[in-house]
């Protein structure tokens, strides 16, 4: 009995201790906390980068996943309903608690608590709740999947397992499943775009802008998707239009959008500049191409494909920007695909012929690009 007394004492005064700041303040918001932290992530990154202690390629990396993950985080605290308890209603709380924890203390101790009963495996206590592994439960998802394809809501519940998993080609195909059995929406379209930029470490490909667009075309003012066709953008040199999308995007966040701050370090990147920028033309540039050398060798080509690919699809859509094709062409050659920037000289005549005096410059900016000539000697070749 003289046990028990100092025992209770000690757990009034821990229930004490804990439900006191619950009679006093709100409760903590916990989306909240995780967008201070990223910005944080953000901000730090920032100053590596500046002291030169992670490369260029690297920190767009790391800022694409961190601005992802900051972008979720917002949303849920969006989503979250508010948190506004009154004076009253915290202290009936208080008190409940109060008494509910040492109660099911008690219950628990009387349960658990004799030492005649064995011991618990650590592998039961360190998996699911029946026992299974995170790798199980996904085998049995798979599983259910492979017998199921048409679960819809099934696909839609492993797409983001994958993507925590860095399973990033599966994270694309369950999402694409889900959107073809349970239909399109903005969210489901920004989460493939999201996951094939992650199949292609952080670079905005085609089909992820794509991506985008749609859920754009569904919801015209996701901020989300907003923000990753300014970032194709900016991935593709084409910093006005980058910063255009970007300002568009700040003009209609509402007051507190937690989300501002990533998009206004964005436009900082763009609009001052810590060095000198490469070139102003959209397209893939120097300062892209000596970035793209550093990374690994599959890495590269996936940064500087998804690259070339978009500024080709630009210019099949819009051929009067002269720069846009010298640097088509230019790409092509530092790619090594010579037969390809032939045929894209000749496609840059043929969009340029009625402008005489673009043409001349073509022809000069081509000659020193190719190894055999100008744009002219190109399209004779044809």
């Amino acid at each position: 009995m003289a046990l028990w007394f100092p025992l209770a004492l000690m757990t009034a005064a821990a229930v004490f201790v804990v439900l006191w700041p619950l009679g006093r303040a709100r409760l903590a918001n916990g989306a909240g906390g995780d967008v201070a932290v990223y910005r944080d992530q953000m901000r730090e990154l920032e100053r590596d980068r500046s002291a030169g202690l992670i490369g260029t390629a690297e920190a767009d990396a790391a800022r694409v996943e961190i601005s992802r993950r900051l972008l979720a985080a917002a949303d849920a605290q969006q989503q979250a309903p508010p948190v506004s308890l009154a004076s009253w209603r915290r202290r009936s709380t208080a008190v409940a608690a109060g008494l509910a924890l040492p109660l099911g203390a008690i219950a628990l101790y009387l349960a658990l608590g004799f030492p005649s009963l064995p011991d618990q495996p650590l592998a039961a206590r360190t998996n699911g709740p029946d026992g299974r592994s995170l790798a199980a439960m996904v085998a049995h998802v798979e599983d259910h999947l492979e017998r199921n394809p048409q679960d819809g809501r099934g696909w839609e519940v492993i797409g983001p397992v994958y993507m925590r998993l860095g399973r990033f080609d599966d994270a694309v195909k369950a999402r694409r499943n889900a959107m073809r059995i349970l239909g399109p929406s903005a969210a489901r379209e920004g989460d493939l775009g999201e996951a094939l930029m992650a199949a292609a470490n952080g670079v905005v490909t085609a089909d992820a802008k794509a991506a985008f667009d749609r859920a754009l075309a569904l919801d015209g003012r996701d901020p989300r998707a907003k923000f990753f066709v300014g970032l194709a953008a900016q991935q593709d040199g084409n910093t006005a239009q980058a910063a255009a999308i970007w300002h568009d995007l700040l003009a209609q966040a509402p007051a507190d959008a937690p989300w501002a701050h990533v998009v206004q370090e964005s436009l900082a990147q763009i609009e001052h500049p810590v060095g000198k920028p490469s070139a102003t033309a959209p397209g893939p540039g120097a300062a892209e191409m000596a970035a793209a050398a550093e990374m690994s060798p599959e890495d590269r080509a996936k940064m500087v494909r998804g690259m070339v690919e978009r500024l080709a699809a630009r210019l099949a859509r819009d051929g009067s920007d002269l720069d846009g094709w010298v640097r088509l062409v230019r790409a092509y050659e530092v790619l090594g695909e010579h037969e390809r920037a032939q045929a894209a000289a000749a496609d840059a005549h043929r969009a340029l012929a009625g402008d005489p005096d673009k043409l001349r410059r073509l022809d000069a900016a081509v000659a020193q690009v190719m190894p055999d000539g100008s744009v002219a000697g190109v399209e004779e070749r044809k």
